[in-house]
């Protein structure tokens, strides 16, 4: 066992960091660690079945997080999305899988409806921990894809329920059902008991878990709060278990119920490490369980439908993505998102072998067929991340100089959260600006609230003489790229040496850029709102105010002085290091004598009081 252990492990600790250098994400590199390691090419490691069982409680645990994250009100937002879009993706991806097995490949039509019902579900597990590690889940996308998911999810439930009435008469296996406790009540009885169990799930999250939690809290013992996350999700999973029910789906409810508690984040913090472990471990898994003998020898079969697969889900996610008015990029990420087979179709797979609607040898097709596809998923995703980087790497075209207004006053190159600043009051005090910006985003955002912004590069001569550069008084460089800057002023100083400059610095290597370009107006982006906040501190610390203003102002003229004499030291490390240290003890003279003349000061004041 401990001998199993130390392969997945080395497995995962080689090929993951591997996967995520190459921008693979940790996903495929779990899933490339498990076919390493198969019993089809190295051979570490045996049947994966009963591993899996164990691996897949991390969808369990994932579920209960995501739950958490989502208070009763999102989801009820959310509704339209989960019913609709979810609800119609099932349903016409089953239809078409349905009719493609029944009439293309003669299928029995108990054997094509469940295959359409598996096969339409998606993986939670890939999707989700794919989405959140781009970033994506919280776009418009990933939210309309984890809608899709909870539905699907939810759907095992009935179909759980349905594939027993499509088993072939006679051939039900009694294994089927062995683990279901009220398998034997009428189907109104399992329905009835299925909705207390869940009731009792709510109620309990709702009005017994925070006083349980608050008494465990009190113990002040940090494992035993992680004992009872755990006990509290693996407890709920085998109650959903033992009635029919989707053990993630319970977890889901009570990580919802859950999600306004008041230890919603240590919940969080104590599952997410096993969580991340487990699912490792299922990825893995999916990836041993890759029968390549199989593989090679229906290798035409195979490869065929996992493309038809793949298409197939497309076609019908980017219709639905096309209905419920999705953008262009959004689009592409829903529908390549869930274009593939799910962790669940495993599990409806031993259901439907037990009950003979599928053959073993249709098992292990299927098997394979879904395996591949959850394989090829985060390849899907890595190719729409691709195309993404190409599209934004290519800006539109600048907007044309005729368009732009010159000024007479003032030119500012850059208007984000810097020259905005600088704009508003200067435009408050009745100065006319011409103002560029080399950021389409930015363009878009600042045009949508009103501004009147030109999109242009501010380092082309043609555009600072279109913006006025010739008449204008001053230019205010604000732009937050270093060599950008360089380049304006440049361009400014030769073509326009009557135009007063004043630049924003990134830093102090920066500053000193500007000042070899015979720049003197310029201001580090961070140095004020520093000293403004260690005047703060000052008072803070019980210093009066007149004194914590006076340090501040000493300090700033001591720094600006400091960088002035020291310029030409500038580049010589050791030089400058030695005289910046000087300066450094010059500055701590400085405010001590001003601090020693303050009290003296402040001594005589009182005096003089006492002997008027």
């Amino acid at each position: 066992m401990l001998e199993t252990a130390v392969i997945y492990l080395v497995a995962a600790i080689v090929a993951v960091p591997v996967a995520k250098r190459l921008g693979l994400g940790s996903v495929l590199g779990y899933l490339l660690a498990g076919i390493l390691i198969s019993p089809n090419l190295l051979g570490l490691v045996g049947d994966q079945t009963s591993v899996m069982h164990f691996a897949e409680f991390g969808v369990v645990m994932m579920l209960f997080l995501v739950g958490l994250e989502l208070q009763p009100a999102r989801l009820w937002k959310l509704r339209h999305s989960i019913l609709g879009l979810g609800g119609l993706q099932v349903l016409a991806t089953s239809a078409i899988i349905f009719a493609v097995c029944f009439f293309l490949f003669d299928l029995p039509w108990q054997t094509a409806l469940a295959v359409g019902l598996m096969l339409a579900l998606s993986s939670t597990a890939i999707v989700l921990q794919t989405l959140t590690e781009k970033g994506w889940i919280k776009q418009d996308a990933g939210q309309n894809a984890f809608s899709v998911l909870l539905f699907q999810d939810i759907a095992v439930i009935p179909i759980l329920a349905v594939l027993p009435l499509l088993a072939f008469q006679g051939l039900t296996s009694t294994k089927a059902s062995s683990h279901n406790l009220i398998a034997h009540f009428p189907v109104y009885g399992q329905v009835l008991i299925s909705l207390a169990v869940i009731a009792v799930i709510i109620l309990a999250g709702k009005y017994i878990s925070s006083p349980l939690f608050r008494y465990i809290a009190e113990t002040r013992l940090r494992e035993i709060f992680t004992i009872t996350a755990l006990l509290l999700v693996i407890a709920i999973a085998l109650i959903m278990e033992k009635i029919g029910l989707s053990p993630a789906l319970g977890t889901f409810l009570a990580g919802v119920v859950l999600a306004e508690s008041e230890f919603r984040h240590e919940l969080e913090v104590d599952i997410e490490p096993f969580k991340g472990l487990l699912l490792g471990l299922f990825f893995i898994t999916v990836g041993a369980s890759i029968d390549f003998p199989l593989l090679f020898d229906k290798i035409t079969i195979v490869t065929t439908s996992v493309i038809g697969l793949i298409a197939i889900k497309a076609l019908v996610l980017f219709v639905l993505a096309h209905l419920f008015k999705m953008k262009g990029g959004q689009k592409l990420l829903f529908t390549l998102a869930l274009a593939q087979g799910g962790e669940f179709a495993f599990v409806l797979l031993s259901l439907t072998g037990s009950l003979v609607i599928t053959s073993p040898e249709q098992t292990k097709l299927i098997t394979l067929i879904v395996a591949i596809s959850m394989l090829c998923a985060p390849l899907l995703l890595m190719m729409y991340e691709k195309s993404l980087t190409r599209l934004t790497a290519a800006p539109p075209e600048f907007d044309s100089v005729k368009d732009l207004e010159p000024t007479k006053n003032v030119i500012v190159a850059g208007y984000g959260r810097f020259g905005q600043i600088i704009g508003r009051l200067l435009t408050a005090q009745g100065y006319h600006l011409s103002i560029l910006d080399h950021s389409p985003s930015q363009v878009d955002l600042l045009r949508r609230y009103g501004h009147t912004v030109f999109y242009g590069d501010a380092a082309r001569q043609s555009l600072l003489e279109a913006a006025g550069a010739k008449e204008a008084q001053l230019l205010v460089v604000a732009v937050d790229e270093r060599d950008k800057t360089l380049d304006i002023i440049e361009l400014a100083h030769k073509h326009y040496p009557n135009l007063k400059i004043l630049a924003r610095a990134i830093d102090r290597r920066h500053a000193y850029e500007l000042m070899k370009l015979g720049v003197t107006s310029f201001k580090r982006e961070t140095f004020d709102s520093a000293i403004n906040l260690g005047v703060e501190a000052l008072k803070l610390l019980g210093n009066e105010k007149e004194h914590a203003i006076r340090a501040g102002k000493l300090f700033t003229d001591h720094d600006m002085e400091s960088m002035t004499l020291l310029a030409d030291k500038w580049g010589d490390d050791k030089s400058y290091g030695v005289a910046v240290k000087q300066r450094s003890e010059d500055l701590k003279q400085v405010l001590q004598r001003d601090q020693i003349g303050q009290k003296n000061l402040n001594t005589c004041q009182k005096q003089s009081l006492n002997e008027n």
